[in-house]
C-alpha cells in the first residue's frame, strides 16, 4: 500500500529548489514508480485527495480513504490486506524515486516476521513489510526506524533490516534533490 496525502500539498520541505508544478510532477512520478514497483503484487492507494484518487484509479489500483495520519493510513492498509485474504501488507512511500522491486518485504509471507528497510539517513522507514495478523503499531515520523524495530522486538517477531540503497532514498529534503541521478532534467527553480 501507498499512502499519499496529496500530490498538490505534497515535499514543502522542497519549496525552496522547485516550483508548485514541480513538486507536483515529480511526486506523480514517483509514486508511478513505487507502483512499478509492486510487480505483480496488488496496490492499494490510502488518500482522500481526488486528483490522487483519480490517479490511482486510471491505474487499477485500489483507494481506501485516508484517516488522517501517515500511522492510520499504514493500519488501513493492513486492515485493507487482510481483507483481501493476503498474508502480508508492504507499506512503501510514494518518495522512492529509486525504487524497483518491492519483493524484499513481500517475501516473508505470514511468518512473524517484521521486515523493515531503514531510510539513507538511517533514521526512517520508507518501506517496511508485515503480516496482516500481528497487532504491529506503527510509528511513524523522525526516528521510526528505531521505534518500528523495537515494535517487532516487543511483539516477539523476527526483524530483517533490508538495507537496499534503491529503497532507502527516499527525498524528503532538498539535498537529496541534488543527489538523485538525472535531477537536472527536473530543476524547474523557484524565481
Amino acid at each position: 500500500m501507498i499512502p499519499i496525502r496529496a500530490f498538490a500539498l505534497g515535499k514543502a520541505r522542497l519549496a525552496a529548489r522547485l516550483t508548485q508544478d514541480a513538486r507536483v510532477a515529480l511526486a506523480r512520478e514517483w509514486a508511478e514508480q513505487v507502483a512499478r514497483a509492486a510487480h505483480d503484487l496488488p496496490v492499494a492507494v490510502v488518500s482522500s485527495d481526488p486528483d490522487v484518487r483519480d490517479w490511482a484509479g486510471a491505474h487499477g489500483l485500489a483507494t481506501l480513504e485516508d484517516p488522517g495520519s501517515l500511522d492510520a493510513a499504514a493500519a488501513a492498509g493492513r486492515e485493507w490486506a487482510a481483507s483481501q485474504g493476503f498474508a502480508r501488507v508492504v507499506v512503501a512511500h510514494a518518495d522512492l524515486p529509486r525504487a524497483r522491486t518491492l519483493e524484499a518485504l513481500a517475501r516473508d509471507g505470514a511468518q512473524p516476521v517484521v521486515a523493515i528497510v531503514p531510510c539513507h539517513r538511517d533514521d526512517g522507514t520508507p518501506a517496511l513489510g508485515v503480516p496482516v495478523d500481528l497487532d504491529f503499531h506503527f510509528a511513524y515520523g523522525v526516528g521510526s526506524f528505531r521505534r518500528h524495530a523495537a515494535e517487532a522486538r516487543r511483539l516477539g517477531a523476527g526483524l530483517r533490516v533490508v538495507r537496499n540503497p534503491d529503497l532507502a532514498f527516499d527525498v524528503d529534503l532538498p539535498e537529496d534533490l541534488a543527489a538523485l541521478d538525472g535531477f537536472a532534467r527536473h530543476s524547474a527553480t523557484r524565481p
